[in-house]
């Protein structure tokens, strides 16, 4: 049957997302209309077709066990030198991105893959492009700020094209917002909600 490439992400969602990918390709980053505005949590993996049921169904159950939380994106950073990217910050719910990038890996699971560095959520902005264009990006969005609250997360396939598409949302479990599933191991960024209300 061949491979697929396949991320799993949090998307950041509308009017941010589209604003965010106009910015990136209006920095000069070639690759900004075939990605969709995210927060990685799986990053590309090329994996056998035929296993696409079984990722599904891991998905579908680590969606159940977590509840919405709050996400908020503040600010820039970046990884440069080690690696040409400007991003814009996770300020909170990041330790929910954590926690469930975790998961969604399981050593034990369909997904389980090494990391080339140390997981950091964020939200690329610039990739690959020169450093005074990669300079203009990190000045341009020093004061972007935008928050959401956080229901779910998204399996994506790259094509031959190179553009990442949509292929199923995994909506978090019912339940109030900050409160963990039933049975499963309470979320960080929950944690965090429950304690500012």
């Amino acid at each position: 049957m061949g491979t697929v490439t396949l991320g799993v992400s949090i998307a950041v969602p509308e009017p941010y997302g589209s604003r965010l990918q106009e910015l990136r390709a209006g920095f000069g980053d070639s690759a900004a209309h075939g990605i969709p505005t995210h927060v990685t949590l799986v990053p590309p993996t090329e994996v056998e077709a035929d296993r696409l049921p079984a990722i599904r169904a891991h998905l579908a159950e680590v969606a159940a066990g977590f509840r919405a939380f709050a996400m908020r994106l503040e600010g820039t950073g970046t990884f440069r030198p080690l690696s040409p990217v400007v991003f814009v910050k996770v300020v909170e719910g990041g330790s929910g991105c954590t926690r469930l990038q975790g998961r969604l890996r399981d050593p034990e699971g369909p997904l389980d893959r090494e990391l080339a560095f140390p997981y950091h959520p964020h939200v690329t902005v610039a990739h690959g492009i020169s450093e005074e264009a990669m300079d203009v990006a990190f000045a341009t969005l020093a004061d972007y700020s935008a928050e959401w609250l956080c229901g779910g997360f998204a399996l994506y396939e790259q094509g031959s094209d190179g553009v990442w598409r949509k292929l199923r949302e995994y909506p978090f479990g019912p339940g109030p917002a900050g409160f963990p599933a039933q049975g499963s191991p309470a979320n960080e960024a929950a944690e965090t909600v429950i304690r500012r209300s």
